[in-house]
């Protein structure tokens, strides 16, 4: 079983930084896609930014020059670091990850429990 554990949410006001942190456990599993979706409240959850172990990079278009998505594999850690953060970045952020069952070689996804970003305009 994976468990993913974030940290780093909280309130900001706009213009700031927040930096979010996602760990995940599994001693028989490999990571090889990790990321984050938000959703807002009335809003269907969308995804930010993901990683892949060999550190190919996406993002939403919304968040593109604001947002970096790394990880440290060894730790199997993601993290965004949010810059010029905007009113309209206010969600439920929440880490996700594929996993890859060392032993089956199966893959299934996994979330994290969210944590709040409130931006303060």
């Amino acid at each position: 079983q994976v468990q993913l554990v974030e940290s780093g949410g909280g309130l900001v006001q706009a213009g700031g930084s927040l930096r979010l942190s996602c760990a995940a456990s599994g001693t028989i599993f490999s990571f090889p896609l990790m990321g984050w979706y938000r959703q807002a409240p009335g809003k269907q959850r969308e995804l930010v930014a993901t990683i892949t172990s060999g550190g190919s990079t996406s993002y939403a278009h919304s968040v593109k020059g604001r947002f970096t998505i790394s990880r440290d594999n060894a730790k199997n850690t993601v993290y965004l670091q949010m810059n010029s953060l905007k009113f309209e970045d206010t969600s439920v952020y929440y880490c996700y990850c594929t996993a890859q069952n060392t032993a089956t070689t199966r893959y299934r996804n996994y979330w994290g429990q969210g944590t709040q970003i409130t931006v303060s305009s």
